[in-house]
């Protein structure tokens, strides 16, 4: 039986009214549906997952609706891994690779059906569909995902009898957790498999980022052309206007956007973005837009409000940007990953002496780590279907491995002066700068897919010349 509200008006359903409501209703099935254009990358995800685990059953779910507040949840959004897997972002979802005799798997999807219009809870429970609207039919789902499709509501009992050795991806859907019996550690890898299996993006996936990446693109130059606004109100304005193109073009933003002002700009992950936007001082726009499929882009660029950087802002960007330049050049096949990285940060490390602010000789400083003080940060990380993608690869795959062609990665180096930070002058105090692209590994080099983006500084007080509102 649905939930009821406690304090609901409606205490009682007579039986005239259910039978009223359970009457009357159109047939909707949907026998026009066709398989998703995902839908073959994704069985070709599924064969080389299941190469790697033979003989064993894998779960991996989609995850459920968390509470926000209340009654109220939050907007679903399904686990990585299973969207990577299906293609499919329907709530209360487990894809199950069932191992065969002869070798391989077979995979069938646990999916809630739809509603049943024999019973009230269509439309009386807190996610029936006559509220929250209609989801697919177990049929449907087959034909859309290419996979047979099961009711989840069996999905415990289902696990809990079945005596093959499973794995299951832990902390997404607990009661599906609980239904098996498994080993953390054995868990723990069939996560980094599918960590791993992400970080080379198929051809489909990088026309996805590039969706992303595009409009990205549009929502920063909807935030320039709107900075007066922001000026006149606060950073909310810059957040909300960025919100609107994500909304628009795609599921939503991939990450928290950080729209930091002033000393705000000093600090990592400001999200509150409650603070005043004040000409003089620097601008630090951090956002992303995730598609429709749940890829997403990540940018960062540091503007002027207004629309023209004072000396000791420009000397301290084009120190972020020099760094960028640098890191980028070692973004190629076969280089290390941490290439990049080192790059960058021996490049800052350089300039942080010659400023004074650390101790050199600048390789002393580099191989101490003196000049986190100021940068605190990598220089970049994985991006795809999650912001910081692929975080549970095996550290040899990914933080110690090499780049491949089809790797999506960012670029961002930063610095970043804190305002009671004594050791710099006072000028200096409340400055934060960081720059930040999306880079694809190709055959020869890579491309970066955020290009369209000025970045120099003078490039970019042109920019805000042509565009500023």
């Amino acid at each position: 039986m649905a939930k009821r509200r406690k304090n609901g008006l409606y205490t009682e359903i007579s039986q005239e009214l259910s039978a009223l409501m359970r009457t009357g209703w159109a047939d909707t099935e949907r026998h026009d549906l066709t398989p998703d254009e995902q839908a073959p990358h994704a069985a070709r995800r599924r064969a080389a997952l299941s190469a790697r685990f033979p003989g064993e059953r894998l779960v991996i779910p989609s995850g459920n609706l968390k509470v926000r507040s209340n009654d109220d949840t939050y907007p679903f959004r399904p686990y990585s891994g299973y969207v990577h897997m299906t293609g499919d972002q329907a709530r209360d979802g487990a894809l199950v690779l069932e191992p065969r005799a002869d070798g391989g798997h077979d995979a069938y999807c646990y999916q809630l059906p739809r509603d049943s219009r024999d019973t009230d809870e269509f439309w009386i429970g807190y996610h029936a569909e006559l509220w929250t609207g209609r989801r697919r039919s177990l049929a449907e789902s087959e034909r859309v995902l290419g996979l047979p499709c099961r009711d989840v509501r069996t999905a415990v009992r289902d696990l809990a009898a079945a005596t093959t050795p499973t794995r299951i991806v832990r902390g997404i859907d607990p009661a599906l957790q609980s239904a098996v019996t498994t080993d953390e550690e054995r868990d723990a890898e069939l996560e980094e498999a599918l960590g791993d299996l992400r970080l080379v993006k198929d051809a489909w996936e990088i026309g996805e980022m590039r969706k992303a990446v595009d409009s990205t693109v549009r929502g920063f130059t909807d935030a320039v052309a709107e900075l007066s606004r922001a000026v006149a109100t606060s950073e909310r304005w810059i957040e909300g206007t960025f919100f609107r193109r994500a909304r628009l073009e795609g599921n939503s933003v991939g990450y928290g956007s950080i729209c930091a002002a002033g000393e705000h700009a000093t600090i990592m992950h400001w999200t509150d973005n409650d603070g005043p936007v004040r000409p003089g001082e620097l601008l630090l726009l951090d956002a992303g837009v995730e598609t429709h499929t749940l890829y997403t882009a990540d940018v960062t660029r540091t503007l002027p409000v207004s629309g023209t950087f004072t000396p000791v802002q420009r000397q301290v960007y084009d120190a972020v940007y020099e760094a960028q330049e640098a890191g980028m050049a070692a973004v190629k096949p076969g280089a290390a990953y941490r290439d990049f990285h080192e790059a960058a940060q021996r490049h800052l490390a350089n300039r942080l002496v010659e400023w004074g602010f650390i101790e050199g000789p600048a390789e002393r400083a580099y191989a101490l780590g003196l000049q986190r003080r100021f940068t605190m940060a990598g220089t970049g990380h994985m991006l795809g279907l999650d912001v910081h993608d692929c975080a549970e690869a095996r550290n040899e795959d990914y933080v110690d491995g090499v780049l491949e062609p089809g790797m999506v990665l960012t670029v961002e180096p930063g610095l970043y002066f804190q305002p009671d930070d004594l050791t710099v002058p006072e000028e200096w105090r409340g400055i934060g700068v960081r720059i930040e692209d999306d880079l694809l590994v190709t055959e020869d080099g890579h491309e970066n897919l955020s290009a369209a983006l000025p970045r120099s500084a003078d490039e970019v007080e042109a920019w805000m010349a042509r565009t500023a509102g």
